[in-house]
């Protein structure tokens, strides 16, 4: 036996490698370097910095892997790491649990992903390059989590080296490569090229390399030992084919997962700075006993800065997410918005946009139309701003055609914004219907996605408004607390947890 062999047997702790294109923050204590790291373009870098920080908080073993975004991380932190102590840093960084791909398709790139998709292609293949060849066999983990299509080759790999493998589908974004280029950037892609998966079949190899695409999200469905998406209803609508613009080969994969027990749906946690008492930029921080005097006073605030009414007991709703036609539903409020400002003009209803997308301008032209600009307000996305209209607002709406996870309807209650939303996806794992008699409930759900059920479910928002300040603030803090207890990242590295130790049949975190 080596003396690596003997190290590992001696260790009690399983190692966790974590692979991902991006995140936000890591923990002070895994390396030198650990604080100026951060390379974010979506949900995916907020739900890998909290996995890494829970398991190393909780002691685990845990290592994580990313490109070396030297651009992006110096420009991250001004002044902090200059010249040769940047330098001095990244000379100790073997030492450490953070292993940066080093490569020049990432070291002087300003964004995550590139408007190109064959930058990207780039990218994604020499990071895979470098976690095959260099940080699997130097960490020599236990068990790999992968995420995304940029990380869809190494599962394969897995499958050859005998590590288990858990892949994670944040969204459904996917590219093609062919062996011939896999191989060509330096991938040993005939070692695993079997456990792959190939756009049309293939018997042999000669055959598959280079004329067949080689399909990244699918081809970590189907290599990995357990898959899951960031949200079970989600999970449960690809199976069942309820969404006509999932890719057939992956519909196919992820059912194949399902039905052996192999998939499963893990929700996502908002950033844990969202909370309503701690959050500096309100005008009024407040707790779930306070709520809706603090509403009133963050509600001025808001109107007056964006030009609307003042009017703290005017019911404000809130638009925080892109306006894309997609995937957010924006449209369907568009249909509507004449409407519903007309129909509650006595209840003095505003809205407040805060978000960008090729919607915004159609909006614009009904305000201005119909001049609402004292009622309708659209901004660009700004994140504090977007903070303050939480605080704001009464209700939240998000009205999705279709939805992996969603964060907005998981911090509007927090923040006591009752959601308004289509009961889809994320949605439907983290809203239920509202039943003040009953003492149960934390928004307003529609089930057909068309203009009408969006108004229907603004009545019934507006019918809670209408309802005792002191009912409404009951509910408001009984909301605020399990809210603020269920959606967190706690919860969600507890379920990750039971899932990695499901994979490795013994405990994670050894006394």
């Amino acid at each position: 036996m080596s003396r690596v062999d003997a190290m590992d047997s001696l260790r009690t702790k399983p190692r966790i490698l974590i692979v991902t294109p991006e995140v936000t923050y890591l923990p002070d204590g895994m390396g030198n370097a650990a604080n100026y790291l951060k390379a974010k373009a979506g949900g995916l870098a907020d739900v890998s910095a909290a996995l890494i920080s829970a398991l190393f908080e909780q002691g685990a073993d845990v290592h994580v892997a990313m490109p070396d975004y030297r651009r992006m991380f110096i420009h991250g932190s001004p002044g902090l790491y200059p010249g040769r102590e940047l330098e001095a840093i990244r000379a100790k960084m073997p030492d450490d649990r953070i292993h940066l791909a080093e490569d020049r398709a990432f070291f002087y790139v300003d964004h995550v992903y590139a408007n190109y998709s064959r930058d990207n292609l780039k990218i994604a293949l020499a990071f895979q390059r470098e976690v095959i060849n260099n940080i699997v066999p130097r960490v020599r983990p236990d068990l790999i989590h992968c995420n995304d299509w940029m990380t869809g080759l190494v599962p394969a790999m897995t499958r050859m080296a005998g590590i288990p493998c858990l892949f994670t589908l944040h969204n459904i974004h996917t590219v093609t490569s062919t062996l011939a280029e896999i191989e060509d950037r330096g991938i040993d892609a005939a070692y695993f090229w079997h456990h792959l998966y190939y756009r049309r079949y293939v018997d042999e190899y000669e055959a598959a390399r280079g004329a067949v695409p080689v399909d990244f999200v699918t081809s970590g469905v189907f290599a990995a030992h357990f898959v899951n998406t960031v949200s079970p209803t989600f999970l449960k609508e690809i199976v069942d084919g309820r969404h006509g613009f999932v890719d057939g080969h992956l519909q196919r994969e992820l059912r194949n997962k399902y039905r052996a027990g192999c998939a499963v749906g893990i929700l996502n946690a908002p950033d844990p700075s969202f909370r309503p008492e701690s959050d500096t930029a309100l005008v009024r921080p407040y707790g779930p006993k306070e709520a809706l005097a603090a509403k009133q006073e963050n509600k001025r605030h808001i109107q007056q800065a964006l030009g609307l009414t003042v009017d703290d007991k005017a019911p404000l709703f809130f638009w925080p997410h892109r306006l894309d036609p997609i995937q957010k539903g924006c449209q369907l409020l568009s249909d509507i918005l004449y409407r519903v400002v007309s129909t509650f003009w006595e209840d003095t209803l505003q809205i407040v946009f805060v978000a960008n997308g090729a919607y915004q301008q159609v909006f614009r032209d009904i305000v201005a139309r119909h001049n609402f600009q004292r009622r309708v307000a659209l901004c660009d996305f700004n994140g504090t701003l977007e903070r303050q209209a939480y605080a704001a607002a009464d209700f939240m709406l998000m009205p999705s055609r279709f939805e992996p996870c969603g964060l907005p309807q998981m911090i509007a209650p927090i923040y006591g914004a009752l959601p308004v939303a289509h009961d889809t996806g994320g949605i439907h794992d983290t809203i239920e219907h509202l039943d003040v008699d009953a003492n149960t409930g934390n928004g307003f759900l529609f089930e057909v996605f068309d203009s009408q059920g969006l108004f229907w479910a603004i009545e019934q928002a507006m019918a809670f408004h209408r309802l005792p300040a002191k009912v409404r603030a009951a509910q408001v803090a009984r909301i605020m607390r399990q809210s603020q207890e269920t959606f967190t990242h706690t919860v969600t590295a507890r379920r990750y947890i039971e899932l990695y130790e499901k994979m490795l049949e013994r405990p994670l975190i050894v006394e």
